[in-house]
Formats: C-alpha cells, structure tokens, sequence
C-alpha cells in the first residue's frame, strides 16, 4: 500500500537525505526515519514549509511533474506594500530569465499566524512588509521568489502551505504525518509523527 509523507520542512534544512556537502545543514535524513521514501518536488534551503516524500514512484511522478499540473500554494511576505498592478502582474505571469512564467493565483494575505522563523528575517526599519498568497502549477528553481522580485517585492519568507489537497494544517517544524493510502488520491488514514519517533517494526 502506497505511503505519503506529510512534513513541515523548517528554514536551513536540505530537501535531501544524502549527497550534502559537508557543513551544509541538516537534511530530511535528521527528521525522517522511514525507510525508501523519497521528495516529491523539493523546497529550497531558505524556505519553509509542506513538503511530500512517498515510497511510491509513480505517486512521486504525479505530485511533481508539471504536466499534472498540482497547485502549489504558497505565503509570501514580502518587502513593500503591493499594489493592485503588482498582484495583476503575478496573477497574469511575468517575464523571467527562463521564459514567461504561466498565469498564478494571487492575493493579498492578512499576516498569517505562523510559528516564528529561526534564524529571523532580517528587516529594514524604514520599509514596511507584507503577506501574500501565490499558487502556481510550474516547478522552476526558486520561481515564486523570481517572480516577486520582478515586480518589485522582494521575497522576506516563503512559506507552502498545501500541494494540490493535501495541506500543512497544524504540522509543527520538524513534524510530518503519514498516510496510508488505498489510492494515490484517497487518503486512508493520518498518524501525527514527532520529531524523533521510530517507524513501528514491519513497516
């Protein structure tokens, strides 16, 4: 039976259980004690938040590959206070090094209620910030921080918060939940795991 990994990657941790360079961070390795499961997708070093791992190959291909098109959604604080034109141009796509990225989901966001980030953000007295939300269906490196920084809101803190229908909810940093699923879409059951916990014997 298929399993998904639900997890809370904090801020620093490498989206990897091997291959780091030494002196890199912590990795999924120090979070993760099941055996043969693996990223679907990946989240950048300095950001935060849901990040799927499966034993399931083809599982893995369908949450990751573009072509089926999961939405991503992420919160966003950035520097500025976003105009109305700025949030039309994310929405629309904007024009990046790599190509035009594809229309997104964006709006303004009321300051969420989050767990603080280590180490902080580092802000600049005299610049106000903001939240906002941005879903995207691309996977390109570091897109949602391109994106913003093209129409002149610099990216503070990346947050993603759920992949398709599958959400952070109330997963701590360093937390994940397993599903056992009966489908690849039909989640089975949810067992909270903390930091630390050993995988039952058998599985």
């Amino acid at each position: 039976m298929p399993r998904l990994i639900l997890f809370n990657k904090p801020h620093g941790v490498l989206s990897q259980f091997s291959g780091a360079p030494a002196g890199s961070g912590e990795t999924l390795r120090d979070f993760i004690p099941w055996p043969d499961v693996y990223p679907a997708g990946r989240l950048d070093k300095d950001s935060e938040g849901l990040l799927l791992l499966t034993d399931d190959g083809q599982l893995q291909h369908r949450i990751s590959h573009p072509r089926h098109k999961a939405w991503k959604t992420y919160w966003v604080q950035v520097e500025g206070e976003p105009q109305a034109s700025q949030l039309a141009r994310l929405s629309q796509g904007v024009l990046l090094k790599d190509g035009p990225t594809l229309p997104a989901r964006v709006r303004a966001l009321p300051e969420p209620d989050l767990w603080p980030r280590d180490p902080p953000i580092r802000f600049r007295q005299s610049i106000p910030t903001a939240w906002i939300e941005i879903a995207i269906h691309e996977g390109r490196n570091r897109q949602v921080r391109r994106m913003t920084a093209e129409v002149g809101l610099p990216t503070l803190r990346l947050v993603r918060v759920a992949i398709g229908d599958w959400r952070l909810e109330r997963l701590r940093p360093g937390e994940h939940r397993v599903l056992s699923l009966e489908s690849p879409s039909i989640p089975r059951r949810a067992i909270p795991v903390p930091r630390g916990s050993r995988p039952p014997r058998g599985s």
